[in-house]
């Protein structure tokens, strides 16, 4: 028996067919509809200019009107356009950027994660349409940024619930054994482990110098889950007991050692390359940044717009900024290479001068090599 086809295609599906011809869309510019906005552009032959259908502010003469479908078209057949359209697509943004704020806010306060239907019908969009628009501007999709906030909500109930299976239904999961399935992926560990604040869970590190002042990289039993950079080697310690106070924190042997050497190698020389399992635990958006942080090539540098085209994700801006703001394994995931537009270095969790060192450093190692 065939399956029926998800709601955001069949939403698809209907979309196209409603702007199929051009009487249905000369009835959609009439309307001024903004769902619109995403089928077509309209062109005026006589002032050679074209604009989006729901920002046509007086209405051309039916027979003057020729559609095309998206600017690129419209821009290869001779027109230009329209003056107004910078004023209307900043207006667009806002009101785009709005609705998805409205979306995420109605995410996070829900008990239990709202359908696409719900979210599109409270946006005054078709499915389709919103389920693009969502995740254009966030990233995400509406279902993994609700995954996301229930496994923060499920971080914080831990502590405070009377047993892991409230916390679980607490956090919105329907099934519990739906849940225990991507527990581990969610926490880093077993439930049990994490509302006991890591009791049982072994956690390997030790502190070294470099050029850039104390280093501190640890490992769990999945990979390299912190390198971080300071000027005190306590802080750093008591930082990672602060993330897991009950864990069972072992002082670095021999082969650990060697494997601290090679994050100091790698600061020093970057040529050498750093190649560590890694234990990353973020957001499926997070982890998308991470992983395309990874493959830029020591010695060059990408901006923050550059790297959301690089995801897929190019509206999604702020939110690649807040995933590099999030790493906390320094110099294997390489955050210290986006930059600002402008050139500007702006934040960094371990100091803009050590971003500095960094980048100067592999700059000049590439044009010596």
């Amino acid at each position: 028996m065939a399956h029926p086809a998800p709601v955001y295609l069949q939403s698809n599906i209907m979309s196209t067919l409603s702007y199929a011809d051009d009487d249905a869309r000369w009835q959609a510019m009439q309307a001024r509809d903004p769902e619109a906005d995403n089928a077509f552009v309209y062109a005026v032959r006589t002032t050679g200019i074209y604009g989006r259908p729901s920002c046509c502010v007086r209405l051309p003469k039916r027979e003057n009107v020729e559609f095309f479908p998206d600017e690129a078209a419209a821009q290869a057949a001779g027109y230009r356009p329209s003056h107004r359209l910078g004023i209307d697509r900043s207006a667009s943004a806002i009101r785009r950027g709005a609705l998805v704020a409205l979306a995420c806010r109605l995410i996070e306060t829900s008990d239990t994660p709202p359908s696409l239907d719900e979210l599109a019908r409270q946006a005054g969009m078709s499915s389709f349409h919103f389920h693009r628009l969502f995740k254009a501007e966030t990233g995400l999709t509406p279902k993994s940024y609700g995954d996301a906030q229930r496994a923060r909500k499920l971080r914080g109930s831990l502590a405070d619930a009377p047993s892991v299976t409230q916390a679980v239904y607490d956090a919105g999961f329907n099934s519990s054994s739906r849940f225990y399935e991507h527990s581990s992926k969610l926490l880093g560990m077993p439930p049990g482990r994490y509302r006991s604040g890591g009791e049982q869970t072994q956690i390997r590190f030790a502190v070294a110098q470099c050029s850039l002042g104390a280093l501190l990289v640890a490992q769990s039993e999945r990979g390299v889950c912190a390198i971080t950079l300071g000027d005190d080697p306590d802080e750093l310690v008591r930082k990672l007991q602060d993330q897991f106070p009950k864990a069972e924190l072992l002082g670095g042997d021999a082969a650990f050692e060697q494997l601290v050497a090679q994050v100091v190698g790698f600061i020093e020389t970057p040529a050498l390359g750093l190649n560590l399992p890694l234990d990353i635990r973020g957001t499926a958006f997070q982890e998308r940044v991470w992983r395309a942080l990874c493959e830029i090539p020591a010695g060059t540098t990408v901006t923050y717009s550059e790297l959301a085209q690089r995801i897929g994700s190019p509206a999604a801006v702020r939110a690649v900024a807040s995933a590099c703001a999030a790493n906390r394994i320094a110099v294997a995931i390489p955050c210290h290479r986006v930059i600002r537009r402008d050139g500007d270095l702006t934040g960094y969790r371990w100091g803009i001068d050590r971003k500095k060192q960094l980048l100067q450093r592999e700059s000049q190692q590439r044009e010596e090599g």
